[in-house]
Parts: C-alpha cells; sequence; structure tokens
C-alpha cells in the first residue's frame, strides 16, 4: 500500500467523549514517534482536550457539529454533557451527520489511512469510497469485546431463572461468571431499542472493516486477543482500611467550597495527614506510578485498568456501566490482581450502592497479608510486562511497526 506523498498519513477520528478522545490521542501520539504524518479530525469544542494533551507534532482538523440539527442544545459536542437518554440518541443522530464533512476532509487531504473510533460505523463505508483502509479504534479492552460479542450471540442469560442466578459465558476462555443485572441493559431488554440497533450497526461495520486498533497490550489477555481474532475470522468467513488514600470525587457543580452530602461532618479535617481528597480532575498516571501507591480503587473503565497495570499495583474493582464488569472478571479472575467489593447490579447513570464494610475488607485484602504479597507480585509483574511491550522489540512495539510497513 504505497504513500501517496512518500510519508504515511493517517487521519484519527475519535469519538466525542473524554475516555476516546484521550486513549486516540495517545495512540496517534505512537504514530508520529515513528515518523508517520498524524491528523486528529475533531469539533470546536473539543479542540482544546486535543490541543492540550497531544504535545506532539499532530495536525488537528475541525468540523462543525450539527448539535441544533439533531435537537440538541447549541455547543453540545461532547458525551459528557450528555444527561437523559434522549439526548445520548439525538447525540448519535448528531454523530451521522459528520460523514459529509469527514468525506470532504478526506478528499482534500488524501490520507493513507482512517483511524475511526467503533461508534462511527459509517466509516467503513467512507473509507472504501475513497479506496483506503479503514481501522477500528475501539477503546475497550479484548475481554471485553469479545465477552460483550459473546453473550449477544448465545444469550446466556436468558436460560438462567433470576436476576441475581449466575450464569457461565459460553465458549469462552476460563469459566467466567456473570448474572443477568451485570450485563448492559442493551443486552438485558428483550424488545429491540435505537442504541441496540446502532450496536447492531457498529459489529457488522467492525467486521467489514480493514482491523483494529486495541488500547491494550498482548501478555495482558493473550487467550482473549488469539480469541477474538478467531472470532472475527470467523464471523468474517461466518476508610475502614486504615490505608493511606487519595480519593478522586466530581466536583460540587454549585460552590466548589460546599461540603458534600456523603461526606460526614468534619470527615475531610479528621482525615488530614491520612487522605488527600481531590475534586474534579486528579493526574491519575502520575499518582499511580508513585511508589508510595499500593492500591487502586477503579470502576474498572479500561483506560483506567490499563494504567493501573503499568504502574504494577493491585486493584479493589468496583464496576458500574458500560463495559465495566466485564473488566472487573478480566482483573479478579483472569489476572487475579484484584478483589471485588462486591457489585452485582449494572446501571446506566448509577452503579449499586457497596456497604463500608465491604470497601474495608476489600481494600485490607489488597495492602494487608500474604495473599496482598501475592497480587502485588503479579501486579508487579505485569507491570514489567507492559512497560516491555512498548519498548523496541516488544509486542506491541512491533505490531505498531508491522502495521505501518502495511499500510506504506
Amino acid at each position: 500500500m504505497g504513500s501517496k506523498s512518500g510519508q504515511l498519513h493517517i487521519f484519527f477520528f475519535p469519538f466525542l467523549a473524554h475516555g476516546h478522545l484521550i486513549p486516540t490521542i495517545d495512540i496517534a501520539k505512537l504514530f508520529t514517534a515513528r515518523g508517520v504524518k498524524a491528523t486528529i479530525v475533531t469539533t470546536p469544542r473539543n479542540v482544546p482536550l486535543v490541543s492540550k494533551t497531544h504535545g506532539m507534532k499532530i495536525d488537528i482538523l475541525i468540523i462543525k457539529f450539527p448539535a441544533v440539527e439533531a435537537g440538541l442544545p447549541q455547543g453540545c459536542e461532547n458525551c459528557d454533557s450528555l444527561n437523559s437518554p434522549e439526548m445520548a440518541s439525538n447525540f448519535i443522530k448528531a454523530t451521522k451527520m459528520l460523514q459529509q464533512p469527514l468525506e470532504q476532509l478526506l478528499q482534500d487531504y488524501n490520507p493513507n489511512c482512517l483511524v475511526a473510533d467503533s461508534f462511527f460505523p459509517w466509516a467503513t463505508d467512507v473509507a472504501s469510497k475513497f479506496g483506503i483502509p479503514r481501522l477500528v479504534f475501539n477503546g475497550i479492552s479484548f475481554f471485553s469485546m469479545f465477552a460483550d460479542h459473546t453473550i449477544r450471540l448465545y444469550e446466556p442469560h436468558k436460560k438462567v431463572f433470576s436476576d441475581s442466578e449466575t450464569f457461565v459465558i459460553p465458549n469462552f476462555p476460563g469459566e467466567i461468571k456473570l448474572t443477568r443485572m451485570q450485563l448492559p441493559d442493551y443486552i438485558q431488554q428483550e424488545v429491540e431499542t435505537d442504541f441496540s440497533k446502532f450496536l447492531k450497526e457498529v459489529m457488522e461495520s467492525e467486521l467489514r472493516s480493514y482491523g483494529f486498533v486495541v488500547n491494550s497490550f498482548y501478555e495482558l489477555e493473550p487467550d482473549y486477543a488469539d480469541h477474538y481474532r478467531k472470532l472475527l475470522d470467523i464471523a468474517t468467513g461466518l476508610e475502614a482500611s486504615g490505608q493511606q488514600f487519595i480519593w478522586v470525587v466530581r466536583k460540587v457543580k454549585n460552590d466548589e467550597k460546599e461540603e458534600e452530602d456523603w461526606l460526614t461532618k468534619g470527615f475531610e479535617k479528621s482525615m488530614e495527614g491520612k487522605g488527600l481528597i481531590i475534586r474534579g480532575w486528579a493526574p491519575q498516571v502520575l499518582i499511580l506510578d508513585h511508589e508510595a501507591v499500593g492500591g487502586f480503587v477503579t470502576h474498572c473503565g479500561w483506560n483506567s485498568i490499563l494504567e493501573g497495570v503499568t504502574a504494577g499495583v493491585p486493584m479493589v474493582t468496583w464496576p458500574m456501566s458500560g463495559e465495566q464488569f466485564y473488566n472487573e472478571k478480566l482483573v479478579t479472575q483472569v489476572l487475579e490482581i484484584g478483589i471485588g467489593v462486591g457489585a452485582q447490579k449494572w446501571g446506566r447513570v448509577e452503579g449499586d450502592s457497596i456497604k463500608s464494610e465491604a470497601i474495608e475488607k476489600a481494600v485490607r485484602r489488597i495492602m494487608v497479608g500474604e495473599e496482598a504479597e501475592e497480587m502485588r507480585g503479579k501486579a508487579k509483574a505485569l507491570g514489567e510486562m507492559a512497560r516491555r511491550a512498548v519498548e523496541e522489540g516488544g509486542s506491541s512495539y512491533s505490531d505498531l511497526n508491522a502495521l505501518i510497513e502495511e499500510l506504506r
């Protein structure tokens, strides 16, 4: 696949949400570090995030986001500002209107490849129209992708008698157990919704694309990477803990100085020297990488898990929504570097309410005793694997080089 201008040029088109934008930018950096020209296509309100984060020579092209045309408030250009199912539906509608302006940019700039988020299913046909490969960026793990596809294919949750009864994911490496309550609502619902139809479009588009870019590394989940590749081949051919802590919470919207309802009176004062509460954004990677950090309580978003793995720290898992329950099983049952707090129910807006005793017990288990030492050893070993994977000769380093050579 020859370059049209001598230098390989790749367009990156991330979905408009922080959890999609940031890893896409990180991946674009990896390409530019190897001499590839990278261009990120985004909308006006998302430019500050892209500009502030990339730190390397990455071009940015801007396309208008049709918020008002799709029934959204003016300036609503990022998923983080959505607060209702109707807004989410309109947001997806708006992203479909980005096809024409993206096509115009492809025509004007003539890149060699389009790396588009999985939530732009129409991007496969657009790339085909211009005779270039479309790589799907999927911001979740191989484990979660494969688990989700397998459950949707075999529907094991329909064979149990209650929401709390466990089932094993069929034709899946390891005996991974889940309950109906832990599944996303789009799987639980009997009636097909607009979102479940959209996810079918996503899946069909993925199968017709040139390939995937996954934010992971092979040694972390080899069985699931291998099995997911096989699946695609078949589908295409067929406080209480007593530990010191940093707690990152959402900022109170009305008054930054107001003490939140959920904090007991004087809690923050009593924790001085023992615990630090950060409201709003925190430098998570920097914190996790500090030698004093011995554990990480996480809602199991894939970006956070990767950061925890790379830092080599064991985790307390508290999944809530998205693919987080799948990720929890990878951490606790497969990698064995984490302890769950006992979350049982998937929720789009709010997860399970967990008793303080369960949090205390889980934190103690990853911090104190023989079990904690064993987990810490496994976590550190995975952290070393992660570092080797991106070094010269490592699996991720070699895979990226191989992809670049294939695209040239």
